[in-house]
């Protein structure tokens, strides 16, 4: 998939059926992630990789956004070091592998910002990290329609040159 096909068709997904990924896919998705460019190249993300059924039940009945991750075949939790850059640096990461497991036919959510501190004992995430995030991943459930999104029009969010000029 061109990588604008990904991002122009990239759909939220919370209903996964029941089938694990396969460990070459889930590594790749992973290594996106790892790619992906930081501030001064401080890499300030770990990434823990969970598959265990058991374990994505507990993230499920423990992130308060996301009860679906205990479908998921997968999730990957997304811990980061205490840095002025990390959230920053994290969400880039983070859509690096939303966008390649949507390419591999693999769905995908942001789960966290609120509620990730009983994560963090779970999975054994040391103290000086913070959870950003966990991204439930599996194979849709439902058919997503591609590329059917409600986004504002171009006009009403890009400007030239200086706010309120039309692009």
């Amino acid at each position: 998939m061109e990588t604008f096909d990904a991002v122009r068709t990239v759909l939220a997904v919370r209903k996964y059926q029941d089938k694990s990924i396969p460990k070459d896919v889930l590594r790749q998705i992973v290594e996106a992630g790892r790619l992906t460019a930081s501030a001064s190249n401080k890499q300030p993300w770990n990434f823990i990789v969970v598959e265990d059924k058991a374990k994505l039940r507990e993230l499920g009945a423990l992130a308060k956004s996301g009860p679906y991750i205990a479908q998921a075949g997968a999730a990957i939790v997304v811990a980061i070091e205490h840095n002025p850059f990390a959230i920053s640096d994290g969400s880039r990461a983070i859509q690096s592998m939303i966008l390649t497991a949507w390419s591999a036919g693999v769905g995908s959510n942001w789960v966290g910002f609120v509620g990730m501190e009983g994560i963090k004992p779970v999975l054994g995430i040391p103290d000086e990290l913070d959870v950003l995030a966990i991204l439930p991943l599996g194979y849709p459930a439902d058919k997503v329609g591609r590329g059917k999104k409600k986004r504002k029009p171009l006009a009403e969010v890009a400007h030239a040159g200086r706010f309120g000029k039309a692009f």
